[in-house]
């Protein structure tokens, strides 16, 4: 794996600036493929032993991204919405896993690290650069059932939601009233059609 320097600034060059979310990202996922024992996760083979679930839709998530080749279209990258600052670090060949949080302690600590520096943003970055991992972050070994329909590769499964007729693939379905439905059938849509049934053609 690249240093931490060349992965940090090629992830803020791909993110589009730089942050403390990109340095936290950066240093989670350098942390994360160590404990599962991987050093070129980005590369073949082991781009194909890599999950990574990540809990908060922040720069740090393009930071891991950025770092371990992890991506939404690869299937390898998982997005679980829970507002956490957060990354679970998945061998899927080996078992291991370790969950990542970063601290809310390491934010008044950065302060004390970098007295010189009264911006409370950019003292956070330059902290975040040199601060140990133990108070940067907390980690956990933890167990993750990654079902067959979440691994990545090409499609297993598919199925036809009987009310509108869409293709759902990876065993997204839902059953309900003795029915294969489609989630937005089932449990409702995050937008409202304006004029046409855009939930007609099956893809």
């Amino acid at each position: 794996m690249k240093d931490f320097n060349t992965l940090l600034e090629g992830s803020a060059k791909a993110h589009g600036h730089l942050c403390s979310g990109q340095v936290i990202g950066v240093r989670m996922a350098m942390l994360g493929c160590r404990l599962i024992g991987l050093d070129e996760p980005s590369t073949l083979p082991q781009i194909k032993q890599i999950i990574v679930y990540v809990e908060i839709d922040r720069c740090a998530a393009d930071a891991i991204s950025y770092v371990t080749g992890v991506k939404l279209g690869r299937r390898s990258l998982k997005f679980i919405d829970n507002g956490i600052m957060a990354a679970t670090f998945v061998n899927l060949e080996t078992g291991k896993a370790f969950r990542i949080v970063s601290t809310e302690t390491a934010r008044d600590l950065a302060l004390e690290l970098m007295p010189h520096i009264e911006e409370p943003r950019l003292a956070q970055l330059e902290a975040y650069k040199i601060m140990d991992e133990s108070d940067l972050f907390t980690v956990t070994p933890v167990s993750v059932n990654v079902p067959v329909s979440d691994m990545p590769g090409p499609t297993r499964f598919k199925a036809v939601c009987a009310q509108c007729g869409i293709v759902v693939r990876d065993k997204k379905e839902v059953f309900k009233n003795n029915q294969i439905l489609c989630r937005p059938c089932a449990l409702g849509t995050y937008y409202e059609p304006v004029g046409t049934d855009e939930h007609s053609q099956s893809g």
